[in-house]
């Protein structure tokens, strides 16, 4: 069934939440089948909003079936992802373009002894076409949960269907590899950048992060950009093949490197399901953490080494785009105070990360969501985070240490912290790779071998009413336009420290400082 526009009036749909405009369509416009896509089905019911708790039912094929043999159909778009405990479970994903039967992977420790065989499922996601603008597409994710892994080991893999084994020796230049967490905190890479795309810079800033070696990658949200607009809206422009494109460019270094994600704007797509994310459910499986990672695939926690890392949905508190605002009703909220304060209990860990895609401090185009600030900064000073790390503004932009809202210790590049004592460094790393934005009129970059003398900025922060209200930041110390991302060290012993780097898509460092407790 084709729909110009999807039927909602752009007045309308811009006054209304994602869950009513999907509700709208689905008693107004469209038939139920054509809503009810495996997104939807994994999102546990048509009507399961961000957050909600509908009953999960297995995800399905899309109906359309493929009559061409296994043969002929070759996977991409291989991607990683630790299970709940990186020590011993890893989620391998992958795109066929075709509908295949009983695909699967096969697991070794030796790239020519892949023994172990697991099946995988099958997430279909159907997008309805719309007239002029672009036709329906099916689109087949697969999916692999390896429990029961060994700590600090390196597997071999390659996955497959009938007719496409990775095993024999026409495909096996298609096996890759991952290595699994230590059993007990060691010195480890990690990196993180958000709002990538699909370009030469989002390819270029692949490498570097193949370069750093990491045991893991952070993306802070605005993955792909298939929706270009970013307002959770139906009358969003939306290209779901863009997937396809982004999957492919990224597969070098996802296929190794497990690839963490959070939801930004950019990725709430409103025709698959009421909060948006049926078409994220169906692309990645990512930890489940005790929040219900089913409906919400961009909240969750992890530990690796002596570092906990938690992923948060901004989308559920922001008040510059309320497409979702409030989709969890503040269960998101209650668990992160929950979640931080078993992680900060917990014996191994050292630090705590968080990282999600709106920013809580920056100064360029988007500014500092009000939002964000007032619902999670109390609970980050409580617990005493030691770093977060967001993306939505399209530059490198790091503050001093903040504390109460304003600085508790300068920064300058090189330097080292404690958020047990200064408060807590927030770093924009939005130069994934998407076209770059700029800083206020007469604001100067200030990066390493680039200082300037420090200023404070005319910027502004987005409040509840969704107006700009004008603010001066004391706190804004490293800003740099360009393509860019984070390598981050993490020592542990006695002396544990994150030691943070940003770099070029060249390589080339622009800013670094440490963070140590009870310096």
């Amino acid at each position: 069934m084709d729909l110009p526009d999807f039927g909602i009036p752009p007045q309308l749909a811009s006054r209304m939440s994602m869950a009513e405009q999907h509700e709208y369509l689905r008693t107004r416009l469209m038939r139920r089948s054509t809503l009810v896509t495996a997104g939807t089905v994994a999102a546990g019911g048509l009507l399961a909003g961000c957050g909600g708790s509908g009953t999960r039912s297995p995800a399905t094929p899309s109906p359309a079936t493929s009559t061409v043999h296994g043969s002929l159909v070759s996977p991409f778009g291989r991607h990683l992802a630790f299970g709940a405990d990186p020590k011993t479970q890893m989620r391998i994903s992958w795109q066929v373009p075709l509908a295949v039967r009983r695909p699967y992977v096969r697991i070794g420790l030796k790239p020519e002894d892949l023994g172990r065989r697991i099946g995988a499922e099958v997430r279909g996601l159907h997008t309805p076409g719309v007239t002029g603008v672009r036709p329906a597409l099916e689109q087949y994710y697969l999916h692999a949960a390896l429990d029961g892994l060994h700590p600090g080991t390196t597997y071999y893999y390659g996955v497959g269907h009938d007719g496409f084994d990775p095993a024999s020796a026409a495909h096996r230049s298609t096996v890759g590899s991952f290595r699994t967490a230590p059993a007990a905190p060691r010195s480890f890479v990690f990196t993180a950048f958000g709002d990538q795309g699909v370009s030469r810079a989002a390819a270029a800033n692949d490498h570097v992060v193949l370069r750093q070696k990491p045991a893991f990658h952070l993306h802070a949200g605005d993955i792909c950009y298939a929706d270009t607009n970013g307002q959770g809206r139906t009358t969003d422009g939306y290209d779901p093949a863009y997937w396809d494109l982004f999957l492919k460019q990224n597969e070098p270094v996802a296929r190794s490197v497990p690839w963490m994600v959070t939801t930004g704007n950019h990725d709430m797509e409103a025709w698959y399901s009421p909060d948006g994310y049926g078409g994220q459910l169906a692309r990645w499986s990512l930890p489940d953490s005790g929040f219900d990672a089913r409906t919400a695939p961009g909240v969750y926690s992890f530990v690796y080494g002596n570092v906990a890392f938690v992923a948060l949905d901004a989308n559920d508190v922001s008040y510059e785009i309320p497409a979702n605002l409030g989709c969890t009703g503040g269960r998101q909220t209650k668990w992160l105070d929950q979640e931080l304060g078993r992680l900060r209990a917990t014996a191994q860990v050292d630090f705590v990360v968080v990282f999600f895609h709106h920013c809580a401090y920056s100064t360029s185009t988007h500014a500092s969501d009000g939002g964000v600030r007032a619902a999670w900064l109390p609970l980050f000073a409580r617990h005493q985070v030691d770093l977060v790390i967001n993306g939505h503004n399209h530059v490198y932009e790091r503050t001093d240490a903040i504390r109460n809202g304003g600085v508790g210790r300068p920064v300058p590049i090189g330097a080292s912290t404690d958020p047990t004592r200064d408060g807590i460094v927030y770093v924009t790393a939005g130069g994934g790779g998407r076209d770059l934005y700029g800083f206020p009129p007469g604001v100067r970059e200030s990066y390493e071998g680039h200082v300037t003398r420090h200023e404070a900025v005319d910027t502004f922060r987005w409040t509840k009413a969704k107006a700009a209200v004008k603010e001066t930041a004391e706190w804004s110390r490293v800003r740099y336009r360009g393509f860019s991302l984070l390598s981050v060290e993490a020592h542990s012993g006695a002396k544990p420290a994150l030691k943070v780097s940003a770099l070029t898509d060249e390589g080339e460092r622009i800013d670094h400082f440490e963070v140590r407790r009870g310096a």
